[in-house]
């Protein structure tokens, strides 16, 4: 094992997963985002990975598989392992709970609401002050989303979005990042196990999940910054979310290792691809049509696979 490239698997993955703290940190001192922007990178993340995944990765699966076993066997293998990791990520999706599933479907509201952090009227925090039915944020960044610049905006109260308790926002907050640090140990396994495989191959994965991570980011430091009014501690437990990539590629490291040898790098490339297919079409194009237009999403989409196509074609 080459331990340059080891170190640099690594910190490709790690970069990867930090992605989840750039993500918060967005939330909490930018005075806008854009969610259209949000829409078209997310879209263009996943035409990143459905090309590597179907063009370089099952193709390198199927080529060391069928070194070993002939064509027809190494097809055979490399599909099952495709949708073995397809099957990994489906597994922990299942498990859990809908309502706290930052990659289940939402509402258009919901995901305008998380991708500018305008949550200030529907959530007051402790500098709101409201009357007349009119309320009055005296923060910055979070709170300003929709409602512009002064942070003004109409408290809905009972007749809109229903006000949350600090507890459940702190709740809602913490169980985010614990399911999403789970999505991001076989996300971690992904970036690390096509890095050993390429360095050039997993940059651009690791890119294209970074960019996945921001919004993930977001949906943990908001509602935990609105339950505590602390920007730390909601920062913090959005950037731990995040380590759990590194981690999950140690830790598949290690289980990996002693198998390394034979058809098992091969099996495990198809399964990388069979996840990172299924994390594209299950969660970044769906959350790319929230945050804006079906139209931007599909444009990010093309753009995404004539980058990494024109990136084959000439070599880079």
């Amino acid at each position: 094992m080459n331990n340059g490239q080891f170190g640099a698997a690594l910190l490709l993955t790690l970069f990867a997963g930090l992605a989840t703290g750039a993500g918060s940190l967005i939330a909490l001192l930018s005075k806008k985002t854009t969610p259209r922007f949000l829409s078209v990178s997310l879209g263009f993340s996943a035409g990143v990975m459905i090309f590597v995944s179907l063009v370089e990765l099952f193709n390198d699966a199927r080529a060391e598989l069928s070194a070993l076993w002939g064509d027809r066997m190494g097809y055979l293998a490399a599909t099952g392992g495709f949708f073995a990791g397809m099957g990994l990520i489906a597994l922990i999706d299942h498990f859990v709970p809908t309502e706290i599933n930052p990659h289940e479907a939402r509402s258009e509201e919901a995901a305008a609401y998380e991708a500018t952090g305008a949550l200030a009227c529907a959530v007051p925090s402790r500098e709101e002050r409201c009357g007349d039915g009119a309320c009055d944020v005296a923060g910055d960044g979070i709170g300003r989303g929709r409602h512009g610049a002064s942070g003004r905006g109409r408290h809905r109260g009972r007749r809109g979005r229903p006000q949350t308790s600090s507890s459940a926002l702190l709740r809602t907050g913490v169980l985010t990042a614990i399911v999403i640090a789970l999505h991001n140990f076989p996300e971690g396994i992904a970036t690390f196990f096509a890095s050993m495989k390429d360095l050039s191959l997993g940059g651009t994965i690791a890119f294209a999940i970074a960019i996945h991570n921001i919004p993930e980011g977001i949906s943990v430091s908001v509602p935990v910054y609105y339950a505590t009014g602390s920007r730390k501690k909601a920062f913090w437990l959005s950037f731990a979310s995040g380590l759990s990539e590194p981690v999950g590629a140690l830790l598949g490291f290690l289980v990996l290792q002693p198998f390394l040898g034979g058809p098992a790098f091969g099996f495990i490339l198809a399964a990388v691809a069979g996840i990172m297919i299924y994390i594209s079409l299950d969660e970044l194009l769906p959350s790319a049509r929230e945050f804006g237009e079906s139209h931007l999403a599909m444009a990010g989409l093309a753009g995404g696979i004539a980058v990494m196509a024109l990136s084959l074609a000439f070599g880079a």
